[in-house]
């Protein structure tokens, strides 16, 4: 993991998971990027608006510019308080990149363009900046992603991960992100906590015996020893998360997002989207095919 995407509207929430990313660039050795989406309103056609958008264009990037500067001298002078934190032979670059579009479009095109592999944004509860962080440019970006998207919430204060637990339905296809989340634990020396939610069919054998399968197989492919398994009974999936977040005593909550058939996902939407709404430790979002075959 090289670099970095933070995207950014200015406001505090995404100020504060600038400084989350930050503190992840040290034991990732990752740059940083803060990305910004430019719109620029055009109500009509005809020669006269297109003079005034292309105005309103060069004072919008004017701004934008100047605010996207202003970020990263934030960022470098709280990289000179935290220096300490980094290795000696490390220290991340951090830029900027904006361009007029979408939040969800700019985001994949930065990606693609920049190498990045990661997202950090941040997630808000309620207002505004509920519309531009949950609403649907942004959820746009999480369930389209063919890349993981780390939500900060607002105010959260970075601490050492030491436990990070990974949500599963016992699906296979886990095994290879979660190999992935090896490697980011070794880096932190984190502990990963499978959780797995389901009823009392654990206790009659059938979700057990699921477990077991799972588990070996995990070991034959995954060598990194702090991974330890947990069963959260529940008879639902979205009650048992949310018992995970709030009482589980862990530092980040990992899950992948799976779309849910359309009528479903019409009257109830996913785990993560629900959950999302009102997490208050970082949520680390992984698409459903990420990770090659291992």
């Amino acid at each position: 993991m090289k670099k970095i995407l933070v995207p950014t509207d200015f406001s505090p929430t995404a100020n504060n998971a600038a400084q989350y990313a930050l503190h992840l660039a040290a034991p990732l050795r990752a740059d940083i990027i803060l990305c910004n989406a430019m719109l620029i309103p055009i109500e009509a056609t005809g020669s006269d608006q297109v003079a005034w958008a292309l105005q309103d264009y060069d004072a919008v990037k004017t701004d934008t510019t100047e605010q996207l500067q202003q970020g990263v001298r934030k960022l470098k002078h709280r990289l000179k308080e935290h220096v300490a934190f980094f290795p000696d032979d490390f220290k991340p670059e951090i830029t900027f990149t904006s361009e007029v579009g979408l939040v969800s479009d700019v985001i994949r095109n930065a990606l693609d363009k920049h190498g990045a592999s990661l997202v950090v944004m941040g997630v808000s509860g309620a207002g505004s900046l509920e519309r531009f962080f949950m609403g649907s440019n942004s959820w746009d970006v999480i369930s389209k992603a063919a890349f993981p998207v780390l939500l900060i919430p607002p105010e959260y204060i970075f601490r050492p991960l030491k436990k990070i637990a990974f949500a599963t339905d016992l699906d296979k296809r886990d095994i290879n992100i979660l190999h992935t989340m090896a490697c980011f634990a070794k880096t932190m020396d984190a502990e990963i906590q499978i959780n797995h939610i389901s009823d009392d069919n654990y206790e009659q054998g059938e979700d057990r015996y699921k477990a077991d399968v799972f588990m070996a197989e995990l070991c034959k492919k995954i060598s990194y020893p702090n991974i330890r398994y947990r069963h959260i009974k529940s008879t639902d999936v979205d009650h048992g998360l949310n018992w995970l977040h709030e009482h589980g005593q862990v530092d980040m909550l990992v899950m992948v997002h799976r779309q849910l058939h359309f009528l479903a996902r019409l009257f109830s939407g996913s785990h993560t989207q629900k959950l999302a709404r009102h997490v208050t430790i970082p949520l680390l979002v992984f698409p459903p095919e990420y990770g090659a075959a291992i």
